[in-house]
């Protein structure tokens, strides 16, 4: 069992930016890959980016692509996001979630942390 919590969401003017944080329990945080996903009122969830359990490779949704950055720290068991030149758009409940590296679904997720850009 994986359990994550993210932390660092909040309110933020558009053009700002925010780091979001995503502490995994020990003895677990590898091998998975570990992804960022978020969900917007009355929209369906949707990926905002990923990395590789070594941290190597990162993958992102266009919509994100070069104003959002994906990171972690496996000795701090922990995976980061840092978004900036947020836009109102980006306004969402943001979710850590993992999988094991040989899985394709992501089965554990994070409670989510609210993301709330003003215009």
């Amino acid at each position: 069992q994986v359990l994550l919590v993210e932390s660092g969401g909040g309110l933020v003017q558009a053009g700002g930016s925010l780091r979001l944080s995503c502490a995994a329990s020990e003895r677990t945080f590898r091998p998975y890959d570990m992804g960022w996903f978020r969900q917007a009122p009355g929209k369906e969830r949707e990926f905002a980016g990923a990395i590789s359990w070594s941290g190597g490779s990162t993958y992102y949704a266009d919509s994100v692509k070069g104003r959002f950055s994906i990171s972690r720290d496996n000795a701090k068991n922990t995976m980061y996001l840092q978004m900036n030149s947020l836009k109102p758009e980006d306004t969402a409940v943001y979710y850590c979630a993992a999988k094991t590296v040989d899985s394709s679904t992501w089965n554990y997720w994070g409670q989510g942390t609210q993301v709330t850009v003003s215009s």
